[in-house]
């Protein structure tokens, strides 16, 4: 891939799905005993350390979140660099790569962002059914299961949400890992094209190589060939003197 504006776009895109990778890896030791482990040895130290974590998180200082927006945008821009007037490899490429990172910012919105709110109010399983402008009913409690009671629907509990956000985790990094699977294998197949095109470039120069040289190889024989029959079909000076002056003496 020759170094321009395609380039610099997906150093744009891979830049930021490599930062998030490297956010969520950072949160695995905390999802992989909720999600991958049937009986945590300890499973109320294991979600309260989570709740932990993710209660820090959630209490980071502004600046926080407004990075890793404007890192969203970054990403964000890349892709419309690379879109604006695309080629068939854009198209494919770059496109469902735009549609898995749009993925990601919506797994992010709905169940990461609201996630963290939940964990840090604490409000495990209140859920409010509104009707018009009057509220119906609201259910609240620690650790509830989903459920209806009296007409009134209740939310998942502790530990449900809290697998929830670790599966929003895992799923968002999987995604993110599509993103650069398709950069790098859109990278690939460019590289590929450009080999196959220098190759047939190289052929076609030594084909038109060898018929020059053809040319050349005929010109220089049919010059050969014609000089050689243009000196056999002269006469010499000397025998066109020689005849009449032989004949000459005769006749005396």
């Amino acid at each position: 891939m020759v170094w321009g504006s395609t380039s610099f776009a997906t150093f744009l895109i891979i830049c930021p799905t490599s930062f998030f990778l490297g956010i969520l890896f950072s949160q695995f030791p905390y999802d992989y005993p909720v999600l991958w482990t049937s009986t945590p040895s300890s499973p109320d130290t294991t979600f309260s350390d989570l709740e932990s974590h993710l209660r820090f998180l959630h209490a980071s200082p502004p600046l926080i979140p407004r990075i890793m927006h404007i890192v969203v945008a970054v990403g964000m821009l890349g892709f419309t660099m690379k879109l604006y007037k695309p080629s068939e490899s854009n198209m494919l490429f770059d496109g469902a790569s735009l549609v898995l990172y749009l993925c990601g910012i919506t797994v992010y919105i709905t169940n990461i962002v609201k996630g963290l709110r939940l964990v840090t109010a604490g409000a495990y399983g209140e859920v409010e059914l509104v009707e018009g402008d009057s509220t119906v009913g609201k259910v609240g409690g620690m650790g509830v299961d989903g459920g209806i009671i009296g007409g009134t629907e209740k939310g998942i509990g502790r530990e449900d949400s809290l697998r929830v956000l670790s599966a929003s985790n895992t799923i968002l990094a999987l995604v993110l890992v599509g993103v650069l699977v398709l950069q790098a294998g859109q990278w690939y197949a460019e590289r590929k094209d450009n080999q196959e095109t220098e190759k047939l470039k190289k052929e076609r120069r030594e084909e038109a190589k060898e018929r020059r040289e053809e040319r050349e190889k005929e010109g220089s024989t049919g010059s050969e060939v014609s000089t050689k029959g243009s000196s056999t079909g002269r006469t010499s000076p000397r025998e066109g003197l020689r005849s009449p002056t032989g004949r000459g003496k005769k006749s005396s």
